[in-house]
This record gives structure tokens, sequence and C-alpha cells, in this order.
């Protein structure tokens, strides 16, 4: 029999997690800024599940509150309440795949305020910031963690909330081509696939569809990419007049690290964004190195093949601080980042 739970998490935490649920009026749900696939996935499909069980239940992420052009489609998104409506200090509050409480931008003042915070997340980096951590680095996507908490629940899915499971699993393994992926991932993915999912529709929606500006815009970051090949490392960046230049945002850029972490001749690949937070830089690996160790030394976090963090500074600034970092990893004269 193909093992379909999460293995990481000891079972008197699920139990608390459960009973937190079932007691609480009312839970307001949260995921991180700048939301991806398994966030937006994991949020969206629990508080579809909230409603239709007939638990009370708001769910936001910070400002700014657009996602990129590919998640448009999920269910639930509609439902979303503003952030500025969001409860200041929420009997219950539930994060969903974020790394750290700093990545839930202004909104972790309710976590702070919360009198309990769960924390269902499958960073390796997390550092355990909630009341109760359902934390599960052998977890290929939190969504997966979600599946377990509506199992545990008693609560039955249904299409829409399959959707939302399904977009977050596949975009988290990278539609099953990373390392991440296993038996149980697609025991999982089979389970979801039997609400009858349109996966053709939503993998090309998720990963193939863009605008035609976007693209122009691919083509500019490509053009200025930079390869090290000493240090097996590529890297480009996008500025504020970029995306003003070819009419896209910031949320659309999202996938860019995609196409950049293609290059043969590089282990590590970098993206950096100018974002009114900061320099958002995002980084990926296909060797043994530790990116989200790398990006805890910026105040980040993630995992060992993909993580990321938010620095202030210039483009060029930060770009050199990580190749400086990488660098000293690299000839072994640095931190021990590497397997």
């Amino acid at each position: 029999m193909v093992e379909t739970e999460p293995v990481g998490v000891a079972e008197a935490e699920w139990d608390r997690v459960v009973e937190l649920v079932r007691q609480a009026p009312r839970v307001a749900l949260a995921c991180h800024v700048a939301p991806d696939g398994d966030a937006l996935g994991s949020m969206l499909a629990f508080h579809l599940l909230c409603l239709a069980h007939g638990k009370d239940s708001v769910a936001s992420w910070a400002d700014p509150v657009d996602v990129g052009p590919q998640y448009r489609f999920l269910p639930g998104l509609d439902l979303a309440t503003k952030p500025a409506d969001y409860p200041a200090a929420p009997e219950l509050m539930v994060s969903f795949d974020c790394g750290s409480v700093g990545r839930l931008g202004h909104l972790k003042a309710s976590a702070r305020a919360a009198s309990t915070l769960v924390v269902i997340d499958h960073h390796a980096t997390n550092p355990g910031y909630g009341t109760l951590n359902i934390v599960d680095p052998s977890a290929p996507a939190t969504v997966v963690l979600v599946r377990e908490l509506a199992r545990r629940l008693g609560w039955d899915l249904d299409h829409d909330v399959a959707l939302c499971l399904f977009a977050g699993l596949v975009t988290d393994t990278g539609r099953f081509q990373y390392s991440n992926t296993t038996p149980a991932t697609f025991a999982l993915a089979q389970e979801l696939a039997e609400f009858g999912l349109p996966i053709a529709e939503v993998t090309r929606q998720l990963f193939d569809e863009h605008r035609f500006e976007y693209m122009q815009l691919v083509a500019d970051c490509i053009q200025r990419a930079q390869l090290d090949r000493d240090l097996r490392f590529v890297a480009t960046w996008v500025s504020v007049d970029d995306m003003a230049h070819r009419g896209c945002d910031l949320a659309e850029t999202e996938g860019l690290i995609d196409v950049i972490r293609r290059t043969a001749e590089a282990d590590i690949s970098c993206v950096l964004k100018e974002a009114p937070d900061g320099i958002r830089v995002s980084l990926r690996a296909v060797s043994d190195y530790d990116v989200g160790a790398l990006a805890g030394r910026f105040g980040g976090g993630g995992h060992r093949y993909a993580a990321g963090f938010v620095a202030r500074g210039t483009i060029a600034e930060v770009l050199a601080a990580v190749r400086t970092e990488l660098a000293a990893d690299r000839h072994g004269n640095g931190h021990a980042s590497t397997a």
C-alpha cells in the first residue's frame, strides 16, 4: 500500500489542531505575501472546507492583494477578505505555507495578537512561530497537510477543494518533476483527479499560458542574464521600470525563476525583483547546494532546492552579496551550506 499521510507531525499535534478547529466559533486563515500556488491552494481549500462544513472562516493575505494571472481561476478567490477587514485579534488563526511570521506581512500583527496561532507549513527553515506547529518538511507541499487535516476532521472533499489542492500540489512539485515527488504524491494526485479536474486546462493555466507582454519581459531578462561558470551560478533581475515598460506587474513575474533555472551550465539560479518592500530574491538549486541555508543568512528561508528572501539595497548590491556568500561556500572558506 502506498503511504499517503504526512509522517513528520506527531499524533498529539494533529489531535490538538483538530480539537481547536472543532471548538473555535470562527477561524481566521492567512497565507504569505505574494502567494504562490501552494499558499493559495492550501488556504483556499481549507476556507472552502470550513464553509462547506458549517465552520465560519475568513481568509486573506497581506497587501498587495493582486495574484498572478495563472492563479485567478482558483475557486474561493472571490471569497477572500480584504486585508483591512481581517480580524485584529482572532481567537484562532491558521497560517498556511508561511515559513516565518514576517512572511505574513502586516497580518503578522493579527498573528501575534491571536489567542492561538496554528502554523501549517512544509518549509524546513520554519522556526515554529505558532502556538501549535504542524510543520512537516517531508511533505512536498502544504496542501498535503491540509488534505490530512481534512481527513482527520472527517470533512469530505468536493470538486473545488480538490482543484485548489491539486494546484498547490502540481505547483510545488513542478508538475511532479522535483525531487520532493514521491509515490504518495502521485497517490494524492490520483485521488484529486477523480473529482473530474480539467488537468490539461489547469496545468496550461498554471505553467504555459502567458500574455505577450510578459513574454517580452522574459526576453529582456534572459538577454541580461549573467552566468558565472566558476560558481555555476546564473542570475537576472527585473526592475520597476522593466515591468512598467512591458505593462507587467510583480505578481506576473513569479514563474521567471523557472525559466532561468533551465540553464545547463548552472547549478544555482537567482532572480531579483524590485518590489515595494525591497529586493525580492528567488533562489533555486539543482545540486546538493542548500539555497534554503543561503536565504536564511539574509533573513529568508525555504527548502534545500528552492528558497527566497527580501533585502534592502539596490539590485546590484544584493546580487553582489549573494555572489559573495556563494563564492565563500563554493571555495570552502565560508559557511557550511552544502550537503
